[in-house]
């Protein structure tokens, strides 16, 4: 045997192993994607601790990101880049429910290693008792249901965060009225987690009396407001990172959404920057002259997928693929309103309801499935809420429907036919 052959089967290992660890650093990329802080018991957590040097630079390069990585909890620091979006935060959370969550926060913090669901309550109600928020009429007292829920969503939020582990008992009892004095949950505190959970550059408590922002817009501005250097050099790296924050956290990017340099930027950059993120995240780029979508389509990356199982997600596809054929006739921007999706949804009810669930079906439920399509589709950068009315965005038009043709169990053919060698 020569040389040449013997040095084979080493080269062939060599390039087995690059391509797991490629394949394990995508898989750590994109469950830090999905999950910026994650515990260490996640399935991806052993990628990621691995992977964890070439992950920070990688973020540090292409995002600005920071990463921190230890034995127990991951955080990527995800910093928004579009802080406009009204679709961001936790569904289903309102301004009351957030202010329910910082106060169980800071109840975590000052809390033995070990803590009930009950006694969160009552420190909350003790911390809510403050004469600075009551004066802004905020008042939590945990007497009635609808507040033992919305305690009840924060802890399970805490939950799915990792930053709670329960130990025993479950909370859905401590909700009703006729159990919930009976009722209680134990948790563990997960410091580390609880500890990574803001992502803001800098805490609101760091801000003195006389620099506090004025309003929210700019509230998400102070603690989001980052470091950059006052160089063209600087500049530009501001810049592709924002660029590449939009691109990995937003359905799709719009050109018209940016001011004029970064459109200038983008415009000239984008073929480059989606290449190297399609290459590091397993994504597929969808170039058009309104913009930019990174897709998966796998369906992994995203909050709300598209298309998906049930009577809602097949509502979704039918009102994005009618409002797409509208705009693509209309070869213009087509203004719609709800009760006009309602009126299709309840035309389309007779064609497919059948497949719907039987609540669907009733009448009046189109408004609610309406609402819900809506939603879903203003999540995925399909449409836009202006001045009242409903505008379908470009990028709608990805989505075309067949003509469905349902067949018979006699007329599928088999996977492997009776003669085949399975």
């Amino acid at each position: 045997m020569n040389a040449r052959a013997s040095r084979r089967p080493a080269r062939h290992v060599g390039e087995l192993q690059k391509a797991q660890q490629q394949d394990e650093f995508r898989r750590a990329l994109r469950g830090l994607l999905m999950r910026p802080l994650m515990a260490s018991n996640h399935a991806d957590f052993p990628a990621v601790h691995r992977q964890a040097e070439r992950l920070r630079e990688w973020f540090a390069r292409e995002t600005g990101w920071p990463l921190h990585v230890d034995r127990e909890s991951a955080r990527l620091f995800k910093r928004p880049a579009n802080l406009s979006d009204p679709t961001r935060g936790v569904p289903g959370y309102d301004r009351r429910r957030y202010v329910l969550l910082c106060l169980a926060c800071a109840v975590l913090e000052r809390a033995d290693p070990q803590i009930t669901l009950r006694s969160i309550g009552e420190r909350i109600v003790r911390q809510a008792a403050d004469p600075a928020l009551e004066a802004l009429g905020f008042t939590f007292v945990l007497r009635t249901a609808a507040e033992r829920r919305e305690l009840v969503a924060v802890c399970r939020t805490l939950l799915e965060q990792g930053v709670l582990g329960r130990v025993a008992g479950e909370e859905e009892n401590f909700i009703h009225d006729s159990g919930w004095q009976r009722s209680d949950a134990l948790y563990d505190v997960h410091r580390r987690l609880l500890a990574g959970l803001l992502a803001a550059v800098r805490g609101p408590s760091t801000w003195r009396a006389e620099e506090a922002p004025a309003d929210t817009g700019a509230r998400l501005r102070a603690l989001v407001a980052e470091f950059a250097v006052d160089s063209e050099q600087g500049r530009r790296d501001a810049m592709r990172h924002h660029l590449a924050r939009r691109l990995l956290d937003d359905p799709v990017l719009y050109a018209d959404t940016l001011d004029d340099e970064a459109r200038a930027y983008f415009i000239n950059q984008r073929g480059a920057l989606a290449n190297r993120l399609c290459e590091a995240a397993g994504l597929t780029a969808e170039q058009r002259a309104e913009g930019l979508a990174l897709v998966d389509e796998n369906g992994q990356l995203t909050d709300v997928a598209m298309p998906a199982e049930g009577t809602e997600a097949h509502a979704t596809l039918l009102v994005a693929e009618h409002l797409a054929r509208r705009l693509r006739q209309a070869q213009a921007p087509v203004r719609v309103d709800e009760d006009e999706i309602a009126l299709f949804l309840r035309e389309a009810a007779g064609r497919y309801g059948r497949y719907w669930r039987k609540s669907a079906r009733a009448p009046g439920a189109e408004r609610e499935l309406a609402g819900i399509a809506v939603e879903r589709l203003c999540h995925l950068g399909l449409l836009a809420r202006k001045g009242g009315g409903i505008y379908p965005l470009p990028a709608i038009a990805r989505f075309s429907l067949g003509q469905a043709e349902v067949r018979g169990a006699a007329q599928i053919e088999p996977l492997f036919p009776p003669d085949s060698a399975a």
